[in-house]
């Protein structure tokens, strides 16, 4: 285990007295490195709570700007931000939350033929993406490098959030769940229907303790689960997820190619 330093000790105290973190665990997110695909209304609070936990290494992948918009539910940023690259904005508050975390940006989209390279190296992946080719090609990118992801969406009043390991015989990958889903070109989106910034920031945060507990290990595990929040309710229930043999990414007939 990494010594902590003093100033280590007190920042991350109320970490560290936790029976199921502890010191080893902070170490762990210390010494961590995680990778957010989205810089919106999930990856800005799930940055936040990263870097207040001390996860060491942040890579965050964004091709927008900040907009004003954005404001009502991306709290990572002010409108001193508007027409600033996100992943700019994103870094340079990070840096004021905790000056420890190493940042490293990339203004584009990930895709399948340069996501590899971005990932390098990530113990986790947390995808706040919004739309169906981004969050598949992540979820194949996990898959073929193994890495866990926690994939998050939001939509009006609602959210979930799961962890993938599809690599594994036993667990499902995010494309179990949804298939080979398409984005059509009347496909809902937040500009047309809405969505309440309060929730965003729940599942993003939400999004955040999934990371932690992969990173460090707490708590009971959750692979092949999917929590699903109704925020006009409010309630939150829990899906189990299978492994789909036809799944084209994890199922039977992709690992014999």
């Amino acid at each position: 285990m990494t010594d902590l330093t003093d100033a280590q000790l007190d920042r991350y105290a109320r970490h560290i007295i936790l029976p199921h973190i502890g010191g080893a665990g902070q170490a762990k997110l210390l010494a961590a490195h995680a990778v957010i695909v989205g810089a919106g209304g999930i990856g800005c609070p799930a940055l936040q709570y990263l870097a207040a936990a001390g996860v060491g290494r942040l890579t965050i992948i964004d091709d927008d700007k900040v907009s004003l918009s954005n404001l009502q539910r991306q709290v990572l940023f002010g409108e001193n931000d508007i027409g600033v690259p996100k992943v700019e904005a994103a870094k340079a508050a990070i840096a004021s939350i905790n000056p420890d975390v190493e940042v490293t940006i990339f203004q584009c989209q990930l895709t399948a033929d340069n996501g590899a390279a971005m990932l390098t190296d990530a113990d986790l992946v947390l995808d706040g993406t919004d739309n169906f080719a981004a969050r598949l090609a992540v979820n194949d990118l996990c898959h073929k490098l193994k890495i866990p992801l926690v994939s998050a969406a939001i939509g009006q009043f609602q959210g979930q959030v799961g962890t993938f390991y599809g690599w594994r015989d036993d667990a499902p990958c995010y494309r179990c769940f949804v298939g080979d889903a398409f984005d059509a070109e009347d496909c809902d989106t937040c500009a047309e229907n809405g969505v309440l910034g309060a929730c965003v920031g729940m599942m993003g945060s939400f999004a955040a303790m999934e990371a932690v507990r992969v990173l460090t290990g707490f708590g009971e595990k959750q692979t092949g689960k999917l929590h699903v929040f109704d925020g006009l309710k409010p309630a939150m229930r829990t899906m189990k997820l299978h492994k789909d043999a036809a799944c084209s990414t994890c199922g039977a007939a992709a690992i014999s190619r």
